[in-house]
């Protein structure tokens, strides 16, 4: 089955995750996806997870496994705490272990879903889900958490109004996450934040557009380019193996607009 991503963009060697395990939240589609395609090629076993898109999912999962890879399909809403436990229940069942945990589902700009939502999502579940996936990560294992420039420097670099309360959600996140660092180092567990500026083709980038006709062209001007989805996911994957900055952040893309 040919790979719909470019060979040229391939981050990791061929089998070089050969009988690892990889979790990726929200990776029916987007940046999960190709992180997801990313891990199979290099020859791990893969945790698809998806929170409504079944059919899209089974499809994702399909592929993989054209490249011999062992897929295993959960759907979980990350909001839902017993979907959560389920869903790591059955990674332990599956697997046995876990090596690599990638937080890439997030959100909070859908329409009618309340105001806490974006906190939610952003903060509760991805603590929720890193706390709850302890049992099965090793020493050795390493935890990825996905986020935007536009998140990480928002308490120094104001961000679209439209996003806003996103992005106060996601550094919420972040840094109820780096407070986990000490307990996660004296398990031997690994962890890294990677921030990317605005990613073309994404659903935010999308909606961002929507509301603010222009922005992506702005901000494209300003950076001089834009990473697209299977870029930004190559520097997801691999930062799941590379060494770990001193400060556990890997910064994608341009960052001489945004203060430090």
């Amino acid at each position: 089955m040919e790979h719909p991503l470019s060979t040229s963009l391939t981050p990791l060697a061929a089998q070089s995750l050969a009988g690892r395990t990889a979790l990726v939240t929200g990776s029916s589609r987007g940046i999960g996806a190709d992180t997801a395609r990313y891990f199979a090629e290099a020859g791990a076993n893969v945790v698809v997870n998806y929170r409504n898109k079944a059919a899209r999912a089974e499809k994702l999962a399909t592929e993989l496994r054209g490249h011999g890879s062992e897929v295993l399909l959960v759907g979980a809403d990350l909001t839902d705490r017993e979907s959560v436990a389920a869903m790591f229940a059955e990674v332990e069942r599956t697997f046995g272990s876990l090596d690599i945990l990638v937080l890439n589902a997030s959100g909070g700009m859908e329409a009618d879903m309340g105001e806490d939502y974006a906190l939610l999502l952003n903060r509760d579940s991805q603590v929720n889900a890193l706390k709850t996936a302890l049992p099965l990560l090793g020493r050795g294992s390493r935890v990825v958490f996905v986020t935007s420039h536009q998140a990480h420097f928002i308490r120094t670099n104001p961000t679209m109004p439209s996003y806003t309360r996103v992005a106060l959600s996601k550094r919420a996140g972040e840094d109820a996450l780096r407070e986990l660092i000490p307990d996660l180092e004296d398990r031997g567990i690994e962890f890294v934040v990677v921030s990317g500026d605005m990613i073309e083709g994404t659903i935010t980038a999308t909606l961002l557009e929507r509301a603010n006709p222009g922005e992506t062209e702005k901000r494209r001007e300003t950076a001089g380019r834009l990473y697209n989805v299977a870029e930004f996911a190559a520097e997801v994957a691999r930062a799941a193996v590379e060494p770990i900055p001193e400060d556990h952040t890997r910064l994608i893309g341009d960052t001489t607009t945004f203060a430090r």
